[in-house]
């Protein structure tokens, strides 16, 4: 795919459309939220393109121009995971997965810009020797889905897509830039994470506080099940757990409890993948 064919300016019609396409191309599906695996040529892929550049103009000022730039020359190894409201008929989230074998995924071509250390170092720290590797490279949800349970479905439903369909096309290690308040969320839920070559945090294509982050992607899944027993104990509310943290801490580890929970099990969510026809481990 060449990337002067790739537009991020879909508008709300468009969008509709597609989804009301595939939504009909699957009617039999139970759920609010159902998510589509699509490869870059995919109409729901210009979906999620849309939905990047709305969330990373609005979060960052990253328009369809710095979209365009900054993404484009990895368009051809794009896997978007597109979250669909079925209730609403619209799109409500977007994951991008850059799929190379170290050099060739956004993370790992721009790091050493901003960390001081060149590919082969990165790649020598984190014992990447040509197996396939997966840069997170996207993850956007619209305004509307955040802040309540559907925020956290709808997330989650993300997360736990990145886990299975990574399994299956049998990715060894995962890269990604994450700005403060991803990286906070990732570590929330138990991913084993480290930076780059031990890097520290940089400004990044709009955030202030970014970093470059690697994880040993077959030790995930079971460190997220980890982190949702922690979580599980850390939210019982006994008097000294009251008296130690407060209920808004009880709270929060709930919440953390829950979604471990659903990313690291599948809990609800699996049955709501839905992986292209065609597109399949390699491709």
């Amino acid at each position: 795919m060449s990337a002067t064919t790739v537009r991020y300016d879909l508008d709300d019609a468009g969008m509709q459309r597609i989804t009301a396409e595939f939504l009909a191309a699957h009617p039999a599906r139970t759920g609010r939220f159902v998510t589509a695996v699509v490869g870059p040529g995919s109409d729901l892929a210009r979906v999620g393109r849309a939905l990047e550049r709305r969330v990373f103009e609005e979060s960052f000022g990253n328009d369809t121009e710095v979209m365009a730039a900054e993404y484009g020359r990895y368009e051809a190894n794009s896997l978007f995971f597109v979250v669909i409201d079925r209730r609403r008929g619209v799109p409500a989230g977007v994951a991008r997965m850059i799929e190379s074998n170290g050099p060739g995924v956004k993370t790992i071509d721009d790091a050493p810009d901003h960390i001081g250390v060149d590919v082969d170092t990165i790649l020598a720290a984190h014992g990447m020797n040509g197996e396939r590797v997966w840069d997170c490279a996207t993850l956007a949800v619209l305004p509307q889905y955040r802040g309540g349970r559907s925020s956290l479905l709808v997330s989650s439903m993300l997360y736990r897509t990145f886990l299975v369909i990574g399994r299956r096309r049998g990715v060894r290690h995962a890269v990604s830039m994450l700005d403060r308040g991803a990286y906070r969320n990732i570590a929330m839920i138990g991913a084993p994470m480290r930076t780059l070559a031990d890097s520290g945090p940089f400004a990044y294509l709009g955030a202030a506080e970014n970093r470059a982050v690697y994880m040993d992607f077959p030790r995930i899944e079971a460190a997220v099940r980890e982190q949702a027993v922690r979580m599980r104990r850390a939210s019982r509310p006994t008097p000294a757990a009251l008296r130690r943290s407060g209920p808004r801490k009880l709270l929060v580890n709930r919440v953390a409890f829950q979604v471990s929970t659903r990313i690291g099990t599948g809990k609800d969510v699996d049955e709501h993948i839905v992986v292209a026809e065609g597109l399949t481990a390699g491709a």
